[in-house]
């Protein structure tokens, strides 16, 4: 890669919430569990993507893989996102997963498809200050990206959760089969690039870390764990735009 080329690479890459509460803030964080090879997650990936276009929360997709066997392999399934979904299982107390599964700011699930509770959720916690509190906030300097996290309380990870473009799939087999089916902020990766422990702290990241085949972007969330090292709470999020706003 020439260093032209980088430097309009990074010169390319817009940061913003695209979607933001009306203090210009993100309101909550949705995940939603899901496959290409479950009958009932279409419902669920179409309200998906009307709580994307609502423009008040953080939403993305973990395809999972444990459905794979029934006959199609979800393109976008990966090991990584079913781990995560079982480490919600365990900090919830729960003895299982399913498909569609939403997890709202961290802290409580639903069924994906149920629009109405997944939005009530994100309202009670904001109303009950289980919101996300703790400002993120994101800025491309040069070839770095500084992400500045506010003051608080009790420790955390910031994370970085990479979500692709969005993609058509033709299911061909399995229970969705003669399906065309898009999907949006599919989960592609997720790490770990720092800790938090209450105090106001700036990390500073090379910029190669957006640096990666069909991003279209990356969640930045500040995220309790349990003793065990599973997900738990979101304190604080933000997200960065590889060149445009979704």
């Amino acid at each position: 890669m020439s260093p032209r080329f980088l430097i309009s690479l990074i010169a390319g890459l817009v940061l913003a919430a695209p979607l933001q509460a009306e203090d210009g803030k993100p309101k909550g964080v949705v995940e939603l569990f899901t496959s290409q090879g479950c009958s009932s997650c279409p419902p669920a990936d179409a309200a998906f993507r009307k709580i994307v276009g609502q423009g008040n929360v953080i939403a993305l997709a973990y395809h999972v893989d444990y459905w794979n066997y029934l006959g199609w392999t979800d393109t976008l399934s990966s090991k990584q996102n079913t781990e995560r979904q079982y480490g919600y299982a365990r900090m919830l107390g729960r003895s299982n997963v399913y498909t569609p599964q939403v997890v709202v700011n961290g802290r409580d699930h639903m069924t994906g498809s149920d629009l109405s509770a997944i939005n009530g959720k994100i309202d009670g916690f904001s109303t009950d200050g289980k919101g996300l509190n703790v400002p993120i906030d994101a800025q491309m300097r040069g070839d770095e990206l500084e992400i500045k996290i506010g003051a608080g309380q009790g420790k955390a990870n910031v994370v970085m959760v990479y979500f692709d473009k969005e993609r058509t799939i033709d299911v061909e087999k399995g229970e969705n089969s003669g399906q065309k089916i898009s999907y949006i902020n599919s989960v592609s990766d997720i790490e770990t690039v720092g800790m938090w422990d209450g105090k106001a702290i700036s990390l500073t990241l090379p910029a190669t870390v957006l640096q990666k085949a069909d991003l279209e972007g990356c969640a930045i969330l500040l995220q309790a764990a349990t003793a065990d090292g599973d997900p738990a709470a979101i304190l604080g999020a933000t997200v960065v735009m590889a060149g445009k706003n979704i």
